[in-house]
């Protein structure tokens, strides 16, 4: 294993996937081993930089919900001074770069410094609901998905939920924990409270909790279980597809790993 030198300055934007560190793809493996700079987020599994080369420089730019954070700014001049310090960075990030991470922010700021940019998708944390048995479609039950942002940049919750809900599509919503009791509230008006609904929390990860219940039970249901962020909500009638099935666990590191994720 080696770091490869690169005349060109490189940003890399990559999929850290949704926790296990076993889910990010081979090309994603291959690149963080030879990276000379690593840019890691919050949300990244600390685990795969140890898959990094040893010389590696590796800074956390990561941004705890409602909490502490890099500027974006920040990150930007920092990927604009390694670039053409070293080369390559790969600015590692949570789930998918691309579904509510930024990352076409940073590759169009990369590509105005005349920095070359590459793109390698990650698993997002929606899809690992699967190892819950939570199918987002499932035919006859579900035949589109409505993927929907609980908090935009002025704070406030999506108007898409209100036009989601019209339809049979499964509806997942990143960052609404905080929006619990709008979104519960916006589904009693439309009289749809008691439609099956799940918050999962680590998906993927040893440590995850899901619950499932109503709409309705939403909020009642996170403070009784203690469910925070990082937490995905799923609403649908897949939810109800798996309550009874038990998927098992595949796994090909050692069960003496450890695994660490930076949130709060």
């Amino acid at each position: 294993m080696h770091i490869i030198s690169h005349k060109t300055p490189e940003l890399i934007i990559m999929g850290a996937g949704p926790g296990d560190p076993e889910l990010i793809t081979l090309k994603a493996y291959r690149v963080l081993k030879e990276a000379p700079v690593i840019l890691y987020d919050n949300l990244a599994n600390t685990m795969l930089l140890d898959w990094a080369h040893p010389t590696s420089e590796k800074i956390y730019v990561g941004k705890l919900p409602y909490g502490a954070y890099t500027p974006q700014e920040t990150i930007h001049a920092l990927i604009k001074e390694k670039a053409f310090s070293a080369g390559r960075v790969v600015r590692l990030k949570g789930g998918d770069p691309f579904i509510f991470g930024r990352g076409f922010e940073e590759i169009l700021y990369a590509g105005q410094q005349g920095i070359a940019v590459s793109y390698i998708p990650g698993i997002s944390s929606m899809q690992a609901a699967g190892l819950s048995a939570i199918p987002l479609t499932h035919r006859h039950v579900s035949e589109s998905i409505w993927v929907i942002t609980g908090t935009k940049k002025d704070g406030s919750l999506s108007s898409d939920l209100r036009l989601a809900m019209k339809s049979t599509a499964t509806i997942v919503i990143y960052m609404g924990m905080k929006k619990l009791k709008e979104i519960a509230d916006l589904y009693k008006e439309e009289g749809r409270g008691d439609m099956p609904a799940a918050i999962i929390r680590y998906a993927s990860l040893p440590e995850e909790k899901m619950v499932r219940g109503s709409v309705n039970q939403l909020p009642g249901l996170a403070e009784k279980h203690r469910l925070t962020h990082p937490s995905i909500i799923i609403i649908g009638p897949v939810v109800e597809l798996g309550a009874h099935i038990t998927l098992q666990a595949t796994s090909l590191l050692p069960d003496t790993c450890s695994l660490q994720l930076k949130v709060s």
